[in-house]
């Protein structure tokens, strides 16, 4: 079976999705993830957001990639930039968060449960 070159994700685009995750995984992921395993309403607001992440790229129909992941997280960090919003430049008041932030801990957790498959 002939797979059409446009459906092969290559060796640097997967490697630049990874990459990518990965920077979202240190700047917020790592932090807001541990918040969450200590805040259960926390771990229940980024399941939602997860699940809506999940939603907007099909996940039910089609695996999630690291590659569909990291675009979702890009596109919505540059909306939030074209937005206004500034990162955070210190800690972040997980008992408080931002709704992007919440969105990105999301992806990272989604992120997290395809590199233990």
């Amino acid at each position: 079976m002939r797979v059409p070159f446009n459906r092969v994700a290559s060796r640097t685009a997967v490697d630049s999705a990874r990459s990518t995750l990965a920077a979202l995984t240190v700047s917020v992921g790592t932090v807001g993830l541990a918040a969450a395993a200590a805040r259960p309403g926390l771990l229940a607001l980024v399941d939602q957001h997860a699940a809506a992440v999940r939603d907007s790229l099909d996940g039910d129909r089609t695996p999630l990639t690291s590659a569909a992941l990291a675009g979702y997280a890009e596109g919505v960090r540059a909306a939030a930039l074209e937005h206004g919003w500034t990162p955070p430049s210190g800690p972040v008041d997980w008992s408080h968060p931002e709704w992007l932030l919440t969105r990105l801990v999301a992806v990272c957790a989604l992120a997290r449960a395809l590199d233990r498959h």
